[in-house]
């Protein structure tokens, strides 16, 4: 009997043995194990046996991507100018034996390799180069910190400076310098202003000014147009008149030639003719022989009518 019971804690404490030794590995994580002391194997996700007493779990590693943020550190510019600067690391634990074996305190390790980098850096750059390459510093620090912590099996992904603290003389000289700037901006953003509303009002007053010359310019054109058109008008009328004239004069002559009139209607003709041209402004009149005769001839019938009146 009492061998049954020994038997039965012996194989209770065999399976609590056994059931102590199993692992499972979460998503990433990662165990780092040692066999009498010396690494043996680093486990990856899933289900893990160990023997018990020989073998060990010396680490734990977490794979997921860390964030260090430093406390601020001094660092002097090459213009000697002393501000503070703190950092923000991110970075990864790539290689789970380098990492347990590599370095002791990793993240005291990173620390003291970025305030030293960062040193450097800044040692290099005056102020005002300090304060506007951000991007440049970032760069060469994580490439730096990058190289460095590739044997502790760490990938540093990105490096960031939080903030940057100048002196507080240099920050009231920096607010100053901003102020001036801005005013002077101002002032240039205002004189322009004035500048584009002259121009404005100037090429309005050409614009109007050249309006009203053109006006002028199609008000003359177009009175000169109206006067050719009138005399063109008159002259064509004129020349109307005159054909219409003509024409009457030649159907009369026509006519009378077609009534074959005698040598003294014709006389007759010429002395309405003569008497037409008597009332003009003519100073001198040159009067044919036949009107003169035609002429002749009724003052002395005139005369004889008034004798035989008077008897």
């Amino acid at each position: 009997m009492g061998i049954v019971i020994l038997l039965a804690v012996l194989v209770i404490f065999i399976l609590v043995i056994v059931i102590l030794n199993i692992k499972i590995v979460p998503q990433s994580k990662a165990y780092v194990v040692e066999r009498l002391g010396a690494y043996k194997c680093t486990w990856q996700t899933g289900l893990h046996v160990k023997i018990p007493f020989i073998e060990r779990i010396a680490k734990t590693v977490s794979l997921k991507e860390k964030v260090a943020d430093f406390p601020p550190q001094p660092v002097i510019t090459k213009d000697n100018v002393t501000m503070q600067i703190d950092t923000v690391v991110f970075y990864q634990i790539t290689d789970p034996k380098l990492f347990t074996y590599g370095v002791e305190h990793p993240v005291a390790a990173i620390e003291n390799l970025t305030a030293t980098t960062l040193r450097n850096i800044i040692g290099e750059m005056e102020l005002d180069h300090t304060l506007t390459s951000r991007d440049i510093i970032n760069a060469k620090i994580r490439g730096i910190l990058d190289e460095a912590t590739d044997p502790w099996g760490i990938k540093v992904n990105r490096v960031e400076l939080k903030n940057i603290f100048p002196p507080k003389e240099i920050q009231d000289a920096m607010e100053k310098q901003m102020k001036a700037e801005r005013e002077r901006r101002e002032a240039i953003l205002r004189a322009e202003g004035e500048k584009a509303s002259k121009i404005l009002v100037a090429e309005g007053q050409k614009e109007s000014q050249i309006l009203a010359a053109e006006g002028e310019k199609q008000a003359a054109i177009l009175h000169a147009e109206a006067i050719k058109e009138a005399k063109i008008r008159e002259a064509e009328g004129e020349a109307r008149a005159i054909v219409t004239v003509q024409k009457a004069k030649g159907e009369g002559i026509k006519l009378l030639n077609e009534a074959q009139p005698t040598k003294e209607v014709l006389t007759l003709k010429g002395l309405d003719a003569f008497a037409a041209a008597a009332d003009g402004k003519a100073t001198k009149i040159i009067i044919p022989s036949e009107i003169q005769g035609l002429a002749s001839l009724a003052t002395t019938t005139a005369e004889l009518f008034r004798e035989d009146k008077k008897q």
